[in-house]
């Protein structure tokens, strides 16, 4: 029996998916629940998994489009096991069948002509600013022909090196598409503005340097920086609760939760998982939650679920050596924050200049629902929580803020 398989609806919404790969050859048996493809959809890649065990017939290309419902492949279940075991998995490079070589084509003749081009050639050429010295030809004893002259590229500059000066041309995953649309849909349609400010970290610094190591030792994760700044951004959206809302048409749809985005590098580009309820976790739950989620997106087993929602959203250039951005916004959300690398700066501390960490952080957020006082004054909350971390962020009792 032939079973058709179908793709899967990944979530809601999604109405078409792309085959990014095929993990599996036409005619391979494959066992039930094996991951046979990667698809691509709008929000993240996922595996399909095969329905049943048997051999396996594809009936669609990677870079297919596909919409939820259509059959990719078929399984005939009736189909013995071969012998030896399940079938390999999938290559780099498929293996061919010897045949007997195919005659050679003739060469064509390609030179570089000596200003010979046609008269037609001469006119494209012409109208393209380029010389038709620089052309190869490939006509008769190396004459430039229209063919040639059409498709000839004006040069950046003659090349003195004798370097590789070849080009490719390769598709954009439907994930990088639709990042790029929402990317450009946010410049187009947001009236987008961003604020800076500074943050010594020297006190995070002491404190992380005190208790790290005891942290780690009874729950397990590291007490990183995503931490304080979760929790420093939770204490200032509650503090100015329209940088936490989001225009729906003429309203504004104002959250009591704080449901803090975090983007995170995955095999396949930036991925944005949700932490829920950011305001009910402690240091250990944020930082257990950072690390569950980055595991995820690593391996490639985030959801769309997991990634669906948020209400403001945190990324780290910082661990990439950004100095300072200008972040875009996540839509449909109103506000982002920047985070970027910590380097040793001459600062005035208590009337004498002394060498401190300093981070640069920034804010880019939506004028027509934030106004300038508040979108200055959450970032100016975000630096008294992080200069001040014990008294904003652990009142003033930091053993049982991290839970040591």
């Amino acid at each position: 029996m032939a079973l058709e398989m179908k793709v899967p609806s990944p979530g809601e919404s999604i109405t078409e998916v792309e085959i990014a790969e095929w993990l599996v050859q036409d005619g391979d048996y494959v066992e039930k629940d094996q991951a046979i493809a990667e698809v691509d959809s709008d929000k993240a890649t996922l595996e399909l998994p095969a329905e049943a065990s048997g051999i396996i017939t594809l009936k669609a290309e990677e870079g297919d489009a596909v919409a939820v419902g259509q059959v990719v492949c078929l399984i005939d279940t009736d189909a013995a096991k071969p012998a030896g075991g399940a079938s390999a998995p999938k290559t780099e490079e498929k293996k061919e069948e010897k045949a007997a070589p195919a005659p050679a084509a003739p060469i064509a003749k390609e030179t570089y002509a000596s200003g010979a081009a046609s008269p037609a050639a001469k006119k494209v050429l012409a109208e393209k600013g380029i010389d038709a010295a620089s052309v190869k030809g490939t006509g008769r004893d190396g004459r430039v022909t229209k063919d040639d002259a059409v498709k000839a590229v004006p040069s950046m500059g003659t090349p003195t090196s004798g370097g590789s000066r070849g080009t490719s041309r390769k598709k954009l995953s439907m994930l990088r598409r639709k990042v790029a649309q929402r990317l450009v849909q946010v410049k187009n349609e947001t009236a987008m503005l961003t604020t800076f400010n500074e943050v010594n970290m020297q006190p995070i610094f002491d404190l992380r340097a005190k208790h790290k190591e005891s942290f780690k030792a009874k729950h397990g994760v590291n007490l990183g920086f995503m931490s304080f700044f979760t929790l420093a951004c939770v204490r200032a959206l509650k503090m100015y609760p329209a940088v936490n809302a989001m225009i729906d048409g003429d309203f504004m749809i104002e959250n009591d939760f704080q449901d803090i985005s975090i983007a995170v590098s995955g095999p396949k580009g930036l991925m944005v998982p949700v932490i829920r309820n950011a305001e009910n976790l402690s240091f250990r739950g944020v930082e257990s939650e950072v690390k569950r989620l980055a595991l995820r997106a690593r391996d490639g087993q985030i959801t769309v679920d997991e990634m669906t929602g948020g209400t403001f959203t945190i990324t780290n250039g910082g661990v990439f050596g950004s100095m300072l951005s200008t972040p875009i916004i996540n839509p449909p959300q109103s506000a982002i924050l920047g985070m970027h690398n910590i380097v040793e700066r001459p600062m005035a501390v208590n009337g004498e200049v002394v060498i401190q960490p300093i981070m640069y952080v920034a804010l880019s957020y939506d004028h027509r629902i934030i106004d300038g006082k508040e979108s200055v004054g959450f970032l100016v909350a975000v630096k008294e929580a992080l200069e001040n971390p014990e008294e904003l962020l652990m009142d003033n009792n930091l053993l049982k803020a991290l839970e040591l």
